[in-house]
């Protein structure tokens, strides 16, 4: 796995590479207390990671970080930061991990080794049957993008569709057991990589926009902060 790193403050920067070149597997490509330099790298050289600091002079991560999702680069964000007031924003741009200074080398490699994990299995396999009064309707589990429980019928949706079920999320989130699905919310299960927003609804819940379709759902605050501790 290919890794750049940037941080502006010089002793920042000495840790991370201290940490990161004791992991196994892991090389790193980069290391600059330049944003801009760091731009320039990511622009001339393929890498799987980049571990940045947010606020830095001229060009900050989340900047960096924004470029990556803007182009849809296959490259995975952690950042490590002082600040944690970028936490929302950076769950609009998908990134991997927020770790906050001062951390333990422990919590760093523990957040490169998931990714690691991640990237031998990419994508959610396996299909989720249900059944329709005298049908059966299979649908590919990597291909919902998030359900809703309204009434006594849930709806489950998908990149070209809506399906109708009774099941109940109860019975839905037993069969979902993957890392991609969480209970956002008593109404709602999302799939996390469809996640596009996150937009403040009310004091403790958020609406949540995804790629590629219209619909929404919803997200508790504490569900965001689950999120923000164990997925990104």
């Amino acid at each position: 796995m290919k890794v750049g790193l940037v941080d502006d403050r010089v002793i920042d920067l000495d840790k991370l590479n201290g940490i990161i070149s004791r992991i196994e597997g892991i090389e790193i490509v980069f290391s600059t207390t330049s944003a801009e330099e760091a731009y320039d790298h990511i622009k001339k050289e393929a890498i799987d990671v980049l571990i940045a600091d947010i606020e830095m002079p001229n060009l900050s991560g989340y900047e960096l970080a924004d470029i990556i999702h803007s182009h849809a680069l296959n490259i995975s964000v952690i950042f490590v930061t002082g600040n944690s007031g970028f936490a929302v924003h950076a769950f609009e741009l998908n990134v991997h991990d927020y770790i906050m200074k001062p951390y333990t080398q422990d919590r760093l490699t523990k957040s490169v080794e998931r990714l690691k994990e991640k990237s031998k299995s990419t994508e959610v396999s396996g299909r989720l049957y249900l059944k329709q009064k005298n049908d059966i309707h299979i649908v590919q589990k990597k291909d919902i993008i998030f359900i809703e429980r309204s009434g006594r019928s849930t709806t489950i949706h998908t990149k070209g569709q809506q399906i109708k079920t009774y099941l109940t999320l109860n019975e839905l989130e037993g069969e979902l057991r993957e890392r991609d699905f969480i209970r956002s919310h008593r109404s709602f299960i999302i799939n996390i990589h469809y996640v596009k927003n996150f937009s403040l609804y009310a004091k403790n819940s958020y609406v949540i926009t995804f790629e590629g379709i219209d619909d929404q759902a919803m997200i508790t605050k504490e569900k965001v902060d689950f999120l923000q501790q164990h997925y990104f």
